[in-house]
């Protein structure tokens, strides 16, 4: 008699033994359960009555970096085109990606009480010095975080700064123009973070800083660090904080190094220790922060040094890359379309004549061509591809198309206002690649529809320093096209074609323009 074959033998000891046969079970179960989740998901909007597009909320297009991310939200947003909504999964959490103006208007502005929230990727629990600034915070503590800190961007603040960021705006300038060789081929991205540096720098911290000499300085080494949030890289780890929190915490992994959380713990310390003890007061976002962190009283949270450092972070963030990204659109739109830069400078060289060499507030403001040459910019390249709104409390939408049903949104629930995408959609904006700075024009402006043009978002929860951006990119495009003319290079990516291996939006190559000194 022959022996039994050892396939055999597996097989019936996989039945025979209680230990394999309970594996088994618990495997078999594991996998009912996961593929009962994946179809539940994958199928919830079709049982729900809204248009979807099929999903488990990852696409390899971008995973795989086969798509960059803007190109994907305007795919989704034309995939069901006739739709005021579509149904999406963010991961496990149903999203509707929001294609109707009014409806964009009832989430972000009329019934705000819904929609108060982000969604964020990391709790202050996870990671203080992310989950504690103004984007992240919900309820009550953002209110109150955001009440302390809009004093700082009002007009009579900006007044205040304009100064200060001028003076950064007109050194920068200058020394681009004692150095001629550094700009017959110039790297924008590069050299405008470093102004946006000294801006910050100056504005929030009180520390005077020049870049362009002292091209090592930590402010601009930490600036570097920091503002990988927006590489790829940096989305797959918020997607994995956002999926297992705890996992993330039990790991250590946070969103800023170490050592840059650290350094700017390190700076405002050792900023408010100076301003207590020499009795120092800067109309400053740290000013305002100091007092509220001496406030009192039972309904009154307490102020940490994170909580500061966490706003003087995400506000570092904002003006070190994504300020100096739109500043370096304008410029290269400005080289590519030499007769709008004509236009604009001579804007710029009236104001200047008639300020006698100086650029003053007032000035600044009534700069018109200025405004719409940033506008238009801001429409062709948003600062942010979309924005989001947490559901807070059961709301009930309209039906997405006719014939359709009304559909009701729970608490946790996820909407996605695609602002790149309205803002190329030839139904608001008629042939949207063309760079156009007419169509904000005194004329035009009133033509745009409602809520299909937010590059800083809407309602409450609208970026809270839109002001200050838009005033130091002024201030930078202003005296430097008083001394330069702005020219395309071999190196000019135009028309351009986003890198898809960075998430946020960049030409593949970099930004490259020409600085030709102008012939008094």
């Amino acid at each position: 008699m022959e022996p039994p074959s050892s396939s055999s033998s597996s097989s019936s000891w996989l039945f025979s033994s209680p230990f394999a046969f309970l594996l088994t079970t618990l495997v078999a179960i594991g996998v009912l359960k996961v593929t009962g989740f994946v179809y539940r998901r994958f199928t919830y909007w079709m049982k729900h009555g809204v248009p979807y597009k099929p999903s488990l909320g990852i696409s390899w297009n971008l995973i795989l970096q086969r798509m960059h991310f803007a190109d994907y939200c305007q795919y989704i947003y034309n995939y069901v085109p006739d739709a005021k909504y579509i149904g999406l999964m963010d991961m496990s959490t149903p999203v509707v990606l929001l294609r109707d103006p009014e409806l964009i208007k009832d989430v972000m502005v009329k019934d705000f009480e819904h929609f108060p929230d982000h969604k964020t990727f990391s709790n202050e629990e996870v990671d203080p010095l992310f989950g504690k600034n103004v984007f992240s915070l919900r309820g009550n503590r953002w209110k109150e975080m955001r009440n302390t800190l809009s004093p700082s961007f009002t007009a009579s603040k900006m007044k205040v700064m304009f100064e200060l960021v001028s003076k950064c705006a007109r050194e920068f300038a200058e020394y681009l123009a004692d150095h001629p060789e550094l700009c017959s081929s110039i790297d924008t991205k590069e050299a405008f973070r470093r102004y946006t540096t000294d801006v910050i720098a100056t504005s929030a911290f009180g520390i005077s800083v020049n870049s362009m000499k002292d091209q090592n300085n930590e402010f601009f080494i930490r600036g570097l660090e920091i503002s990988k949030i927006n590489s790829f890289k940096a989305m797959l780890k918020f997607m994995f904080l956002q999926a297992a929190p705890r996992l993330g915490k039990l790991l250590g992994i946070t969103i800023f190094s170490p050592a840059s959380s650290q350094f700017f713990k390190r700076i405002v310390a050792e900023t408010i220790r100076v301003r207590k003890e020499q009795g120092i007061v800067r109309p400053d976002m740290i000013h305002l922060l100091m007092q509220a962190q001496d406030k009192e009283g039972p309904s009154v949270h307490e102020f940490t040094l994170d909580d500061i450092v966490a706003q003087a972070l995400i506000f570092f963030l904002a003006g070190f890359d994504t300020t100096a990204t739109l500043m370096c659109f304008v410029a290269h739109e400005l080289a590519v379309h030499r007769d709008i830069q004509d236009r604009l400078w001579e804007e710029v060289e009236k104001h200047f004549a008639e300020g006698n060499g100086e650029i003053t507030y007032e000035a600044m403001s009534k700069m018109a061509y200025m405004d719409m040459v940033l506008s238009e910019a801001l429409r062709k390249y948003p600062p942010v591809v979309l924005t989001d709104r947490l559901c807070v409390k059961r709301y009930e939408f309209p039906p997405a198309k006719p014939g359709f049903k009304n559909v009701v949104f729970e608490a946790d629930y996820t909407t996605w206002a695609p602002v790149y995408a309205l803002h190329h959609d030839p139904k608001y904006f008629p042939n949207p690649s063309k760079f156009d700075p007419e169509r904000f024009s005194d004329e035009n402006r009133n033509n745009i529809v409602p809520y299909t043009y937010m590059p800083f978002g809407l309602g409450p929860r609208k970026c809270i320093g839109n002001r200050f951006a838009l005033m130091e990119t002024k201030l930078l495009v202003a005296h430097l096209l008083r001394i330069f003319v702005f020219k395309t290079t071999e190196k000019t990516v135009e028309p351009i074609v986003f890198d898809k291996k960075q998430f946020a939006m960049q030409p593949i190559g970099g930004f490259w323009i020409a600085l030709e000194k102008r012939q008094k």
